[in-house]
């Protein structure tokens, strides 16, 4: 096996039995770093937004590259960027609160995966809130960095995870953000394209028998959804469940109707340990298609 497939295969193991590092993450560290650059960076403008994204991302990608090229690097970087374990973690709680009957409980602990209002939301809407994070996040936070771990290794992951970051942080429809913010929301979206089409790909692997359902729902609804990434992927994950997501949500005090994917039925609070059973398979297949292609390339170059 090559370095990086390796390395890829290593990384995302230890992200399933270990999931996020509990202290010193990275990431955090890189996200004090972007708050304390954007105190001197911010202005109400595109460029200076852009110039903010640049240096940031630059940066990282440079530090990836002058890492060294060994397997155990490249297993350290995809376990730092990986993010399904703790995706994972975060629906099966919500889903124990809704089990127990504590819906204030369940609305406040949605919030780590969304970013709607969730304070008047029923037992079924939080559900449905929280299924179409874990397949929008899945795509964004583990089939993503796998792809860019294989197109580019280390620099490609650590790249991928500062751009998700970094949209996490600006890349909000706000007054403060809605211009500095626009490059990191657009960049994120580029860097998430492929990757949302290999998670419905790989929707598909692991659902054959719903596979035909799969592309005509995406074709038919992803077009609705204000995201170019998100759209597609919560069409597949709803065609594969049979269940519909999408529709109304309230952000910021705004409502948003963002179409409605699929055409099942409305989803309950038990289809969480439905689709994290769906987004694990999902995510393995993905490791297989991107260490089967990193594998691949290494067989024509040698």
């Amino acid at each position: 096996m090559s370095t990086r497939a390796a390395g890829l295969l290593a990384g995302y193991l230890a992200d399933r039995v270990l999931g996020d590092p509990r202290r010193l993450h990275p990431v955090a560290g890189f996200g004090c770093t972007a708050a304390a650059l954007e105190k001197l960076t911010y202005r109400p403008t595109r460029v200076a937004g852009a110039a903010h994204v640049c240096v940031l991302v630059g940066a990282v990608a440079f530090a990836g590259r002058l890492l060294p090229r060994h397997t155990v690097v490249v297993a350290a970087a995809t376990w730092t960027v990986l993010g399904g374990r703790s995706l994972e973690r975060e629906a099966l709680a919500v889903h124990d609160l809704l089990a127990r009957g504590d819906l204030d409980g369940a609305r406040v602990r949605v919030r780590n995966l969304v970013g709607r209002d969730t304070s008047g939301l029923d037992a079924g809407q939080v559900a449905r809130a929280a299924v179409e994070s874990v397949a929008e996040n899945g795509s964004d936070a583990v089939v993503a960095p796998l792809f860019w771990g294989a197109v580019a290794g280390t620099p490609g992951l650590l790249a991928h995870r500062a751009i998700n970051t970094l949209d996490a942080m600006i890349g909000h429809h706000t007054p403060r953000y809605e211009q500095f913010g626009w490059a990191a929301a657009k960049l994120d979206d580029l860097a998430n394209w492929p990757a949302a089409r290999v998670s419905v790909l790989s929707t598909m692997l692991v659902h054959p028998r719903r596979a035909r359902s799969i592309v005509a729902t995406v074709r038919r609804d992803a077009p609705a959804h204000p995201s170019p990434n998100a759209g597609p992927v919560e069409s597949a994950y709803a065609a594969a469940l049979g269940v519909r997501l999408g529709g109304t949500n309230s952000y910021h005090g705004a409502v948003e109707h963002r179409g409605v994917l699929g055409d099942g039925r409305a989803v309950a609070p038990d289809d969480l340990l439905r689709v994290v059973r769906l987004h694990r398979r999902v995510c393995a297949a993905a490791l297989a298609v991107s260490v089967a292609a990193t594998l691949g390339v290494s067989a024509l170059r040698g």
